[in-house]
């Protein structure tokens, strides 16, 4: 009998494995919106979403309500890593019946004791009234949060049940007894239970502690979550707290198989059978209860106490968790066991001591083994949801069972390990139990507080509101309608150039055409055949050297020459002249469909001899020196005007185009009436914006933060191209490495530590940007791109850190959106429509590769342009496929 009913307590290896994937079910279940009701481990947000980082100072009061007593800790932090806490507590008895009474006097007296400890331990140098004193409330039963200091009791538990309390906030419970007393200056500031507690005791002392366990009368886990996991609480980013609320696990029947005949008992003798069944097997308020009905049976059985009276084991509570320990952590022979059980009343032989030592070893021992599984349960499901393949982590414990079994934290190890052997763990003591932490709960919850008014009120001027943004579509309509008078068009600063592009594609276009896409320093050729079945390319890649790029405009030409017809030869196209299309993305005065005058060289081209002459001039004067007969210029275009050209072929809704790259630049189909810049007023005619430099003349300058003044000082063109500045790819990166400079010389980043690595100019590209802002990066992966810059960030920088990245492309795609409204507004009244359906095409990196812009673009469009239906389609090969098509569409034009 006796080996049956230790075999009954013993739970095998892969029965533990099992246990241990239902728990991280349920643990899914319990952080899900939808399944959270369902799910008995209930996972339920702290809201406490940081750990220690030793800078934290002052003055904190903690109230910890405890099994019988109120215990009250004043705790002194002096910014030292946390090294050296002076603290001062005193615990007060609770009277007889409170316990049971009305929640009003629980609260009163929890309150007199906040006065009578101030009272005893502040002297007017410590805690001076005008200082606030804020107070950690340590309130070990279940309850819903909301906030740090906003929770609501769900249950009372461990013998409390005082009216009037469950489904009320506690806080405010609180917060109103102090202010009874008449205690204004203390203000309840951060709720947490002593699971929490622990876990932030065991932060301190420079090691971040992550996990904590508490094996006491009642057990519970907590642990750091991935914020974004934690669907029950608003907060998307870093980490959360969350308190697992485990007791309830296997309420559902999963622990049904491994339930002895003498766990039913204890449960059907509690006050609340079918709950708490995880609980109820391993928590030190049952163990005793555990044993003395396994005593029970093995003496009915005759398996014990045979021939004596063991009457007394029919009593319950009379066999102790105390008793249970001390008879198992006396390893040596059996006369404490034999003490002990006499003075129970009981008279034990050698052997009845031999066997109720190896029934309290195996009940505490599986009370350890349980522990260990559910330990190895979170330590997996945070290696899974971190995306970790090894996860070392500090894991706080305490608790009656912790530290009254000798054994326990062995077991806890070896058991963890087995069950999650990519896990880590190193379990640290808990010291002063959960008041200390509770004081790190409320300091590192007002570090974050003066440090999150900090942020906001850094980021505040890049935060634009409804009205900032309908004020900058307004300037932008007004400075195109400058743009496109003739009276005041050589002083607007969006240019708003005339292209004598008059018609998107119909579909009609046939033939084989030629293109050429100078943009940068690679410079390609295309053949471009447009066919009922579509267009098919082919293109070759060639390179401008520094030398020819800042030499003479013949020798550059003469370049581009030979690469055309180096293109020709091996695509067999010498002896044919095809029209031809040339994206030229540099500023330029069209003056008619293949004329364009030269403005200025960008993008670090100089040749001479070619700003104020014609473009298309000079690589036909090429040709003549090359004596090159076959080539046939129909059109000069931008990247942006081959951009809406591409998509216009695919829908023929496209009238507008948009670049959101390097750079930025917009155009549109404007009616001919209304460009006052070219004789004519039949039909359209495409606009290019070149809108970059929207706010030259300082229309924008109420927008510009110190941060873009900085970066636009920095550029080759200060003063010039202001809206680019403060929407292109070219720009973020450096808007960003300004903020995050000045977050470091604040303290708010590397916890102050001088940072060399962001002195570096262009250090933050925008696809760092682009990567930091993925949805669901872990933030490990973001602290492993900030590595690769050599910022040594914590977590906490890691999220401040997206905020800013953040901020700045929000920014940047809204500013977009009130330029692009100006134009589908515009484009809508000059039709005289109530409502407007257009595409627009639209090409460039930030716009394509930005997990959010094109979102936050569309959204903000919306907004600001309701009547305007506007569908986006990324361009395929603008520069290229555009040019053939600018040039395929003036052959259908021209032809009768």
């Amino acid at each position: 009998q006796i080996q049956r009913a230790l075999r009954s307590l013993t739970i095998p290896l892969d029965r533990l494995h099992i246990m241990k994937g239902h728990m991280m079910q349920d643990m899914c279940r319990g952080l899900s919106r939808q399944t959270h009701t369902q799910a008995k481990v209930r996972m339920l947000p702290t809201y406490i979403c940081s750990t220690p980082n030793g800078t934290e100072k002052g003055n904190f009061l903690v109230v910890e309500l405890c099994q019988s007593q109120v215990r009250t800790l004043l705790v002194t932090l002096y910014g030292d890593g946390n090294m050296s806490p002076q603290m001062m507590y005193k615990i007060f008895d609770m009277p007889e019946g409170i316990m049971q009474g009305e929640g009003e006097a629980l609260f009163d007296f929890i309150a007199q004791c906040v006065t009578q400890f101030l009272a005893e331990t502040t002297s007017s140098d410590t805690c001076s009234s005008e200082e606030r004193l804020p107070l950690g409330f340590v309130f070990p039963f279940t309850c819903r949060q909301t906030q740090l200091d906003k929770a609501e009791l769900l249950s009372w538990s461990k013998g409390f049940s005082c009216s009037g309390v469950v489904g009320k906030d506690v806080v405010q419970l609180l917060q109103s007894a102090i202010n009874k007393q008449e205690l204004c200056h203390v203000d309840v500031v951060a709720l947490m239970n002593d699971t929490v507690g622990t876990m932030m005791t065991c932060s301190m002392e420079g090691r971040p502690c992550e996990v904590a366990m508490v094996a006491d009368k009642g057990s519970n886990c907590c642990f750091m979550a991935e914020a974004y996991l934690v669907e029950m609480a608003e907060e998307t980013s870093g980490r959360m707290c969350v308190n697992t609320e485990w007791g309830c696990f296997g309420d559902d029947g999963t622990l049904d198989d491994i339930l002895t005949p003498y766990d039913e008992s204890v449960d059907e003798e509690s006050s609340n059978p079918g709950e708490k069944r995880f609980e109820k097997l391993v928590g030190s308020l049952y163990l005793g209860e555990i044993v003395r009905h396994a005593l029970i049976r093995l003496t009915a059985e005759k398996a014990l106490f045979t021939g004596t009276d063991a009457a007394i084991l029919k009593e319950k509570g009379v066999f102790t968790t105390q008793h249970v320990l001390e008879i198992i952590n006396h390893e040596d022979g059996t006369s404490d066991v034999k003490r002990i059980l006499e003075v129970l009343g009981l008279q034990p032989s050698e052997r009845d001591c031999s066997r109720v030592q190896q029934i309290c070893r195996a009940v505490v021992g599986r009370a350890a083994t349980l522990h260990a599984a559910g330990l190895a349960a979170i330590l997996s499901y945070m290696a899974q949801t971190r995306e970790m393949e090894t996860l070392t982590v500090n894991v706080g414990v305490e608790g009656e069972l912790y530290t009254g079994y000798t054994r326990f934290e062995e077991i806890l190890h070896s058991v963890s390990r087995l069950l999650a052997p990519e896990c880590m763990a190193t379990l640290l003591p808990s010291r002063d139990g959960s008041g200390r932490g509770a004081a790190m709960v409320t300091a590192v919850a007002l570090r974050l507080a003066a440090q999150r008014r900090e942020v906001n009120e850094l980021l505040a001027p890049l935060r634009l509101t409804r009205a900032d943004l309908e004020q900058v579509q307004a300037l932008m309509r007004q400075e195109m309608e400058r743009g496109l008078s003739k009276q005041t068009n050589a002083t607007a600063s969006v240019r708003m150039l005339p292209t004598y592009v008059c018609h998107t594609p119909d579909g009609t276009e046939r033939g084989d055409f030629l293109a050429l896409d100078l943009g940068g320093t690679n410079f390609r050729v295309l053949v471009v055949r447009v066919s009922e079945e579509g267009i098919s390319m082919a293109s070759e890649i060639y390179v401008i050297p520094a030398a020819i790029m800042q030499g003479t405009g013949e020798g550059l030409f003469d370049h581009i020459m030979d690469c055309i017809m180096d293109f020709q030869m091996k695509q067999n196209l010498m002896t044919q002249t095809l029209p031809l299309g040339f994206t030229f993305s540099f500023p330029c005065q069209q003056v008619g469909l293949d004329k364009a005058l030269l403005l200025t060289w960008t993008k670090g081209f100089s040749a001479s001899g070619c700003v104020g002459q014609d473009v298309v001039s000079l690589l036909r004067e090429a040709a003549e020196r090359k004596q090159h007969t076959g080539l046939q210029v129909v059109a000069l275009l931008n990247d942006t005007v081959g951009t809406m050209m591409s998509c216009g072929y695919d829908d023929l809704q496209c009238e507008i185009g948009l670049i959101v790259g390097t750079g930025t630049n917009a155009c549109y189909m404007e009616e001919m009436r209304n460009v006052g810049t070219v004789e004519g007023n039949q039909g359209r005619m495409c606009i290019n914006m070149e809108w970059g430099a929207f706010g030259d003349n300082g229309c924008l300058d109420h927008l510009f933060t110190h941060f873009d003044r900085v970066v636009d000082d920095t550029t080759i063109n200060p003063g010039k191209q202001r809206f680019e500045k403060l929407i292109s790819g070219m720009y973020l990166g450096e808007i960003v490495r300004q903020i995050l400079m000045v977050m470091t010389e604040k303290q708010l980043l590397f916890q102050g530590r001088p940072c060399p690595k962001l002195q570096t100019r262009n250090i933050f590209q925008t696809k760092f940007l682009s990567t930091i802002e993925l949805n669901g990066l872990a933030l490990r992966q973001i602290r492993a791109i900030l590595k690769e810059l050599e910022l040594d960030a914590s977590f906490e920088d890691s999220v401040l850190m997206r905020e800013v990245c953040q901020a700045v492309s929000l920014r940047a795609a809204q500013l977009c959106a009130a330029g692009l409204a100006a134009v589908v507004e515009k484009m809508r009244e000059n039709r005289g429509l109530d409502q407007l359906s257009v595409t627009v095409g639209v090409d460039g990196t930030l716009y394509k590769l930005h997990p959010r812009f094109s979102q936050n673009l569309q959204k903000t469009l919306k907004d600001l342009a309701p009547n305007c239906n506007v569908s986006f389609l990324l361009s395929e090969d603008g520069s290229g496929k555009g040019a053939a098509l600018v040039a395929a569409v003036a052959c259908r034009s021209a032809s009768p």
